[in-house]
């Protein structure tokens, strides 16, 4: 709808420029009788604007694009010097005519030589191609800055999606690894927890499809997760989490935080000794901060357990969705690994 609407627009804007530029000679025309400015705004100003109106279109319609653009430059300064020369020559021929039929009586008329209106008529008939060429370049950079930032989009869309296809796996895969670590030790937490990651995929399937969700929606989900995942582990390792309960209104792009406290279990957990998890959510005026820590475990050359898909995927997500309004930083410090993300919402 709004490219009909410009397109539209363009033709309103070169009528009205024509009604102006035919317009004012007429207007601005005093102090004789409505005949002779008619006849007057006639030679001097109709017929050569006229004449100047051929040589725009002529330009802008056809040889620009046929040779300027195609870089042709030659032949289209030939074109356009014969156009001129045969238009200053015709407008000069017509112009002496109909002030002959129309203006018999110029005995009073003043004025310079003859030909310093060839001059001058030369000189303004460039006008109209400069105008054009102009015109036809402005809006040419501005079809290619739009195809550009259109195909800028789709390739970010693309990307986009990718990465979010890359994330669902990574989260069942995982998910399913925890379930298969507790069929043998303890079947009715086994179904517990595949009716709970039921639950989860039907939201990573479903309800993330959208630009943005409802922040609560993440936490819920984030909730249901390590919920999930404290079934697996034993009363050695410390789960905490602190979030809020926030307006609907709020909303974020969907599955970012699920990423920390997917790599906090998944490398922050120690064989057979204690450990500790915590995962906290802050909203103060307009930025929310995420806070995901656990123990730092470096993996041996042998570990195979993780893509580094994790962070990276999240890292990449971010630059796309939140280029200008979003921190995100890790360290490792006395041993703990320490994530935190911020979001301008």
């Amino acid at each position: 709808m709004k490219r009909n609407n410009k397109k539209n627009l363009i033709p309103l804007l070169h009528l009205l420029t024509w009604v102006i530029l035919i317009g004012l000679p007429y207007l601005l025309s005093v102090g004789q009788d409505q005949e002779q400015i008619f006849n007057r705004t006639l030679i001097h100003s109709w017929i050569p604007l006229c004449f100047y109106a051929a040589i725009f279109y002529f330009n802008y319609l056809y040889l620009i694009d046929r040779f300027l653009f195609n870089n042709k430059t030659l032949p289209f300064i030939l074109i356009n010097i014969g156009l001129v020369a045969f238009f200053v020559f015709t407008n000069h021929e017509l112009k002496g005519f109909l002030m002959d039929q129309l203006l018999p009586d110029r005995t009073n008329d003043k004025g310079p030589p003859k030909n310093l209106f060839f001059y001058v008529d030369m000189i303004a008939s460039m006008v109209p191609i400069v105008f054009s060429v102009a015109l036809k370049t402005t809006e040419r950079w501005y079809k290619s800055e739009n195809e550009r930032k259109e195909a800028q989009t789709i390739k970010l869309q693309a990307e986009i999606q990718h990465l979010k296809y890359q994330l669902q796996p990574h989260f069942f895969f995982n998910s399913l690894n925890n379930i298969y670590a507790l069929v043998d030790s303890s079947p009715t937490t086994a179904k517990k927890t595949i009716h709970s990651l039921g639950k989860l995929m039907r939201y990573l399937l479903y309800d993330t499809e959208t630009e943005k969700v409802a922040l609560q929606k993440e936490i819920d989900f984030m909730t249901q997760y390590i919920e999930l995942m404290k079934l697996r582990f034993s009363n050695k390792i410390t789960i905490s989490y602190s979030f809020p309960t926030v307006a609907p209104n709020i909303k974020v792009v969907p599955l970012l935080f699920i990423t920390l406290v997917e790599n906090a279990f998944k490398h922050g957990i120690p064989a057979s000794s204690e450990a500790s998890l915590s995962f906290k959510m802050e909203i103060t005026d307009t930025f929310l901060v995420f806070t995901a820590k656990n123990q730092n475990l470096p993996k041996n050359d042998s570990d195979k357990s993780g893509s580094g898909i994790g962070l990276e995927n999240l890292r990449k997500r971010l630059q796309l969705l939140y280029p200008d309004s979003h921190s995100f930083v890790y360290q490792v410090k006395d041993e703990i690994f320490t994530a935190v993300l911020t979001l301008e919402i």
